[in-house]
């Protein structure tokens, strides 16, 4: 591509990386410095009334700094990738407009490769009756396992990065697989030839790996603290049900189970560290695949690092 048709591309910065890796003070920081406004890459924080679980960023952390797609829609309401790279891309044009700099934030790999990227969205079968059985299937313990299994037999990749709780994903994937004898893993990498439409700067945030488990634990000791099992109680007697994808998120699933006696309080928070460590190590699998310049958190000052790898050879952000 010539330097002409990069100039007339619009700026974006992505800053990704696993849980509790400290991505939205980052993020904050880095817009109090070239005057950013923040877009939520987090598939959960659209969701009202989640905060807690969610680890939303409150309105005292953001600094005055205008935040996006935070609290957008009710969690019984539909999201998907696609209506998030929808409403990411036209804020991005929005922002750029009122002279900002789009800063996107968070750790939904699959959404934000979805945004930097330009990903075409193949039409799904939403209606149709292969859904609507794997649907079925799935809403069982021994049905989810089983179709774990064929995932795996079938698209290994998609596998090792879909965790068997994701049902939406994991669905998709067999459901694209059954429907055209190709691994939706495949699909995904020839999109990662794809060219950004965007003059992209994707930042991918890490730590010690003892360190980020240190970081997630004591986080869900302060999400228990500053009241999870309320928050989790309140959306059940609003309605919300464990088969909602939005309740299906780590830390509410885990609750639930305790309030129908499926498990202890203190079993719950066991599986919830635990499955958010992995959850974090799956995180880190995706973002190595991607072209993106990794900052060291631990490091004397990481946003110096951002700072001096914007400025690099790239005109259109002005720092």
């Amino acid at each position: 591509m010539s330097e002409s048709m990069k100039k007339d591309r619009i700026p974006l910065i992505i800053i990704a990386g696993p849980t509790a890796s400290g991505k939205s003070d980052l993020a904050v920081r880095l817009a109090e410095q070239i005057g950013g406004e923040v877009i939520s890459g987090d598939s959960m924080q659209v969701y009202k009334g989640m905060d807690i679980g969610t680890a939303k960023i409150t309105a005292e952390e953001m600094r005055g700094i205008p935040h996006h797609l935070i609290d957008v829609v009710e969690p019984w309401e539909p999201w998907s990738v696609a209506l998030f790279v929808e409403q990411a891309s036209r804020l991005a044009e929005e922002i750029c407009a009122r002279g900002a700099v789009p800063i996107v934030c968070g750790g939904t790999g699959f959404y934000l490769h979805a945004l930097a990227y330009g990903a075409d969205f193949e039409p799904e079968e939403t209606g149709g009756e292969l859904r609507r059985q794997l649907e079925e299937q799935i809403d069982t313990e021994e049905g989810r396992m089983k179709l774990y299994a064929e995932l795996c037999e079938a698209d290994p990749e998609s596998a090792r990065i879909i965790h068997p709780n994701n049902g939406k994903r994991m669905i998709r994937a067999i459901e694209y697989y059954r429907q055209t004898g190709k691994r939706i893993s495949e699909h995904n990498s020839r999109l990662r030839l794809k060219e950004s439409p965007y003059d992209l700067k994707y930042f991918v945030l890490t730590r010690p790996r003892e360190i980020l488990y240190e970081r997630i634990e004591r986080r869900i000791d302060r999400m228990l603290e500053d009241g999870l099992v309320e928050e989790v109680k309140k959306l059940r007697d609003s309605g919300c049900t464990r088969e909602m994808v939005s309740m299906q998120g780590l830390g509410y699933k885990e609750i639930l189970d305790t309030m129908d006696g499926v498990t202890s309080m203190e079993e719950a928070v066991r599986i919830l560290k635990r499955d958010t460590r992995h959850f974090a190590k799956r995180q880190l699998t995706w973002f190595r695949r991607e072209d993106a310049i990794w900052i060291n958190m631990d490091a004397a000052d990481p946003l110096e690092e951002v700072l001096k790898n914007i400025s690099c050879g790239n005109t259109s952000l002005v720092v």
